[in-house]
């Protein structure tokens, strides 16, 4: 049972039914949260420093979280207090990441609007929403702090996925051994080990092997959120829908959020995004993939690829 919903108000606006876009590195969040970003009364942001320093901590430990309780959901809470304070200053310190969800271009960069400007005015904000990466390990903490949160979350064939994670130092940068936590944590979600063949071959593993290890265990985390929230607080995005189908999937989060998804601004997106480039293509992991690296990928993460409809390619 929830706790009951605390009241937390930003800029003279309480906050209810806040929105959270949950999902693995490179599965397609930011096309929703840019979709939703750009839907009239909400503000969402990404990657706001004091978020990441919250949700990062319990994602690599999650201990921090269960053994304090509430006390996790209040400083989450917190965190969000101060990440959704809309302000010329507050706007001016946002990462890369949150302006290009607004169109921005990065603090600093020649064609930078001025610093003074916010990417929101606080009066017609009246939802919030956070598109952060790696939410999806908080998400107990989330309905913990927001009991009437609503939970976004998208699923991509993990091949992409692992495609797009090997071509991104940030995502590799959690592999070196300085990062990963193996020694201190284990199971281990955030890295997708959980068991100790996953710990023993995790050393000699090569990348792709990581990449595949969290895309399993992220697709693990999302399936245990389905069965354990109520169907008015999660849903499932397919990536392959949203490339495909924008418009019907806008008119579907429309409907689960209560509030309207501009059909032409989520076309437009994907659109802009290049259905055939490399990136965001479906299936561009036959082009992306080696042999080698697709045979590990199968190997590891082959169950939950059948479990969710993908078919296999016969390389694992």
């Amino acid at each position: 049972m929830r706790p009951t919903p605390h009241i937390l108000v930003i800029n003279g606006t309480k906050v209810r039914r806040p929105v959270f876009v949950l999902g693995a590195p490179h599965s397609g969040t930011d096309l929703l949260a840019r979709a939703v970003k750009q839907a009239a009364g909400f503000h969402l942001t990404a990657g706001r420093p004091g978020v990441l320093r919250v949700t990062y901590a319990f994602a690599r430990r999650p201990a921090i979280a269960s053994e304090r309780g509430r006390g996790a959901a209040r400083v989450l809470r917190d965190a969000y207090a101060e990440a959704w304070q809309i302000s010329p200053r507050g706007c001016a310190q946002c990462p890369a990441e949150c302006r290009a969800l607004a169109g921005l271009p990065p603090t600093g960069a020649p064609d930078a609007p001025d610093a003074g400007l916010a990417c929101a005015q606080p009066h017609g904000v009246h939802r919030f929403a956070d598109a952060s990466p790696d939410l999806i390990y908080s998400a107990d903490v989330l309905l913990d702090a927001f009991p009437d949160a609503q939970l976004l979350q998208v699923i991509r064939d993990g091949r992409d996925v692992v495609a797009g994670m090997l071509a991104d130092e940030r995502c590799l940068a959690w592999f070196k051994p300085g990062f990963a936590n193996l020694e201190e944590v284990f199971p281990n979600p955030f890295l997708g080990v959980e068991d100790f063949i996953d710990r023993n071959r995790w050393p000699t593993a090569a990348p792709a092997v990581k990449c595949a290890l969290r895309w399993r265990g992220s697709v693990r985390l999302s399936a245990r959120l389905r069965a354990q929230v109520p169907e008015d607080q999660l849903f499932t995005v397919r990536y392959e829908d949203l490339v495909a189908r924008p418009g019907a999937v806008a008119e579907d989060v429309s409907q689960y959020l209560g509030a309207p998804l501009s059909k032409a601004a989520l076309t437009g997106l994907v659109r802009a995004g290049d259905r055939g480039a490399q990136e965001g293509a479906v299936g561009a992991w036959r082009e992306r993939l080696t042999p080698k690296q697709l045979a590990q990928v199968e190997r590891v993460a082959g169950q939950e690829l059948r479990r969710l409809g993908y078919r296999l390619s016969g390389a694992g």
